[in-house]
This record gives structure tokens, sequence and C-alpha cells, in this order.
């Protein structure tokens, strides 16, 4: 019986730190160049184009807000973010907006672990599409 006992007060244990693993600090991307494969420059509204089909393209919702900005949104089950994406012809951010869902935390500028992964693809499929617009 007691062993028993111990066994499910280890499962109970690691129940909890499963379930109350925290977040992970907000991950920004801060005026990352725009980069063409041939290194030829684009103008706004290239940029613009891209930045779009390539959120689009990793399931954002991309909303063009006014020139040189556009809002994306990710929608996963009940989680929600949206970032901010301002940009010129060369470079861009991506910034936290907005979120449901995902335990963020302003003070300390923390949020769900997941978020940071979908901002990192979101910033790949950015690079690769604008690298291509320059061929």
């Amino acid at each position: 019986m007691r062993s028993g006992l111990s066994v499910l007060a280890v499962c109970l244990t690691l129940l909890m730190v499963i379930s109350c693993r925290g977040g992970g600090q907000v991950y920004q991307v801060k005026d990352a160049p725009v980069q063409t494969a041939s290194g030829k420059d684009s103008s706004m509204d290239e940029v613009r184009k891209e930045i779009v089909a390539a959120g689009v393209a990793a399931g954002w919702q991309m909303v063009a807000t006014k020139p040189g900005e556009i809002v994306g949104t990710l929608n996963i089950r009940s989680h929600q973010a949206v970032v901010s994406i301002p940009y010129t012809a060369k470079n861009y951010s991506i910034l936290y907006k907005d979120s449901k869902n995902l335990k963020y935390d302003e003070a300390a500028q923390t949020i769900h672990e997941n978020y940071s992964g979908w901002i990192q693809r979101l910033d790949g499929a950015i690079r690769t599409r604008l690298a291509a617009a320059g061929d």
C-alpha cells in the first residue's frame, strides 16, 4: 500500500509540474534587414506584398493597416496571437501586439512557450519570400 501511495504522489507531482510549465520571453524581431538574393533593392510595395504572402502561407491572417504597417493574426484552437509588422524598403520588425489564452504577462514580458516558435516560423517565411523576390 505504501508503494502505491508513493507512485501516486510522484504522478501527482509530475502532473503539477507539466501543467504549470511557464512561458518564455516574448520573442520579437527588430529591424531585420530586407535582403534579396540578388542584392537588388526592394520597394515598399514589394516588401508589403512579400510579407503578406509569407504570413498567409504560414497560416496568419495579414492586414495592411496603413502604409508601412501590417497586422498579423494567428488563431490556433482557442489561442490567438496578434503582431504588428512595421516595415520599410530596408527593414522590418515583428512586434507583440495582443494575445488571447497565451498567458501573456506584461510586467515579466513572458508568454506561452509556443509563441516564440510561431514568430520564428513567420520570420523565416518572410525572409525566404523577400530573398526570392529579388531574383
